[in-house]
């Protein structure tokens, strides 16, 4: 029975509730990412370089994190976690071998290649389409999620997709302007990529360390990045930032490093379908940011609504399951 216990029963904070601040982190680094871009010539540039600090900050955390831990155990002050179940040696090698084909794909694909094709096909195509594409993650996460995880969809989360959806759609000005273009189809493969990738990550989270597969997606993934940065030419635009552009960098690299910490703690305590719907609650912070700015202009205020509505009743119904669960576990 040990090995179902999920990292969210020895966690005083319920996964939703940590996928609601990813959110609030999402929209925040969104609204920042919107003026840092247009200060480095190079997308693919300016994403590396924001990777390449949230690698290093995720790495030095995890790092202090086991080094605290083991000095704890040696003091014998320290909890020891649950230890793995003992499996004949084969059964042992094929699932070392898939933790690391998992690990590989987190890293290399969600943290590398995805990001590559997401900011060429957003260079390459219209921003509203990329947006609804780029959006259509949620679908894609509650196909995979039902498929492969077998996470149970039950009707609030039908009723909270279509919020959802219909949300993107109204706050995207509709479908009319979506095609097959080449930048499309690159921000729809990217999208399909992170799906996968949610998927991989949820089944890796169920006996590995958060931290460890945040510092495995940013690390590997920067390394591909900046493969990609030197074939494609990019390398001195990469080593001669000046200081602002390094401001802005530092900035959104931090405000990485905090989402995908906080992205997989919440993946690691909660279902992969409800923290990929509340994710899409960031549209309501980039927003508000925005109005207070005085930016772009708002989205349509009926898909804001339909989003909003969507993403707190997905809250709503978690929190609401998660209390029924506490009782059932403690009576008293």
């Amino acid at each position: 029975m040990s090995k179902n216990l999920s990292p969210s029963r020895r966690s005083p904070v319920p996964g939703i509730y940590v996928a609601a601040i990813t959110a609030v982190v999402s929209g925040v680094s969104i609204f920042v990412n919107s003026y840092g871009v247009k200060d480095v010539p190079s997308p693919l540039v300016y994403t590396t370089a924001k990777n390449l600090v949230a690698a290093a900050l995720l790495i030095a955390a995890w790092y202090g994190g086991a080094r605290a831990r083991r000095q704890r155990e040696r003091a014998g002050a320290g909890v020891r976690g649950p230890r793995a179940v003992t499996s004949p040696r084969s059964m042992a090698t094929a699932t070392s071998v898939r933790r690391w084909l998992a690990l590989a794909y987190v890293g290399v694909v969600g943290g590398g290649l995805a990001f590559v094709l997401f900011f060429d096909g957003l260079a390459r195509s219209d921003p509203a389409a990329a947006a609804f594409w780029r959006d259509t993650l949620v679908l894609e996460v509650a196909l995979f999620a039902v498929l492969i995880l077998k996470e149970r969809i039950r009707w609030w989360n039908l009723l909270a997709l279509a919020l959802l959806v219909g949300g993107e759609v109204a706050a995207t000005g509709g479908v009319g302007h979506l095609a097959a273009r080449p930048g499309e189809i690159d921000v729809m493969a990217s999208s399909a990529l992170w799906a996968i990738e949610v998927i991989v990550a949820r089944w890796l989270l169920r006996d590995t360390s958060p931290s460890m597969v945040a510092s495995t997606r940013m690390g590997v993934g920067t390394l591909t990045l900046l493969v990609v940065v030197g074939a494609s030419g990019h390398w001195n635009q990469l080593t001669t930032l000046d200081a602002r552009q390094l401001t802005w960098i530092a900035a959104t690299g931090a405000l990485l490093a905090l989402y995908v910490a906080t992205w997989m703690t919440a993946l690691a305590r909660t279902r992969a379908l409800d923290v990929t719907s509340v994710l899409v609650g960031a549209a309501l912070i980039t927003w508000v940011l925005q109005e207070v700015a005085g930016g772009a202009r708002a989205p349509s205020g009926v898909g804001l609504t339909l989003i909003a509505t969507g993403t707190l009743l997905t809250l709503a119904a978690n929190s609401a399951m998660d209390r029924r669960r506490r009782r059932v576990a403690d009576p008293s």
